[in-house]
């Protein structure tokens, strides 16, 4: 499997050294909860290997995608512990929608409770999550991972032969972010940082109705309108958008106009540094 490792560089002032942030796929998901947290423990080579990778690039501020969730972050700690006196002070995460049960049959195949019925696809909830980890102190996040998928202004939603593909007992409940959507403020050198974390659905492994495809382009667009101000105060002028976005500008399956919506109106961001991945520069002035 693919593993992506992306990084870029951010200066505080013009003087400063730069601040150097990274998303990195770990895969390190598991089948059931509490056994990504048994393995770290038991010396798993495929952590190991990651925190080795994460040791030699050293990002001041790391977003991991595919970590699984556990309340209290045990097994985030435990991955931290591998690097030793490196460890970062400050961890962050909060649950995903990934595995998050709904009662609902999601993918219309007259069965509930499998994982295509959660909030987005996972075993249990908490797979597949993310987490940040930081050298400079995380102030209060701004979480919109409960977000509904209805209330984002002209949602795409799916449609079925020219009718809804879900019933309002669906919309009523279904949240737009697949793992999370998080404004995560960061201080640096007596700035803030704005992280906005994120880890998009792949626009696959669905119907006609390609409602994973819909979902990965208004997750998009739901940073396209934050930066905007949309939901309350706008973040920035510092702002960084890390995650995986499943959707190139130019090519692959995704809604490709979705990516280059974001990047033509938000002017904050630069170009995606890689195919499905977001990895954006802050603007700044010197200090």
């Amino acid at each position: 499997m693919l593993r992506a490792l992306l990084l870029l560089c951010w200066a505080v002032s013009a003087a400063a050294d730069p601040v150097r942030l990274a998303v990195y796929n770990v895969e390190l998901d598991r089948d059931g909860p509490g056994l990504l947290l048994r393995d770290i423990l038991r010396g798993d080579p495929a952590a190991e290997a990651v925190a080795a990778v994460v040791a030699q690039v050293s990002p001041d501020i790391l977003l991991l995608t595919r970590f699984d969730y556990d309340l209290g972050l045990a097994a985030l700690g435990a991955f931290n512990d591998l690097f030793g006196e490196a460890r970062y002070p400050h961890l962050f995460a909060l649950r995903p929608n990934t595995g998050r049960a709904t009662g609902l049959d999601l993918d219309r195949n007259g069965r509930t409770g499998e994982p295509e019925d959660a909030q987005s696809y996972g075993d249990f909830a908490g797979q597949n999550g993310m987490a940040l980890l930081s050298r400079h102190p995380v102030g209060a996040a701004r979480d919109f991972t409960g977000f509904l998928w209805r209330d984002l202004p002209d949602a795409g939603l799916p449609m079925a032969g020219g009718d809804p593909f879900w019933g309002a007992e669906v919309l009523d409940v279904l949240r737009l972010p697949t793992t999370g959507h998080w404004d995560v403020p960061v201080e640096i050198g007596g700035q803030v940082l704005h992280v906005l974390a994120f880890h998009a659905s792949p626009p696959v492994f669905d119907g006609p109705e390609d409602r994973n495809g819909l979902r990965a382009a208004d997750e998009l667009r739901f940073w396209q309108l934050h930066l905007g101000g949309a939901f309350g105060p706008p973040p920035g002028p510092h702002v960084a958008l890390l995650g995986t976005a499943n959707i190139d500008p130019g090519k692959g399956d995704g809604r490709q106009e979705a990516m280059r919506a974001l990047l033509a109106e938000a002017p904050l961001l630069s170009r995606p540094v890689r195919r499905g991945a977001v990895a954006a520069k802050a603007r700044c002035a010197a200090a």
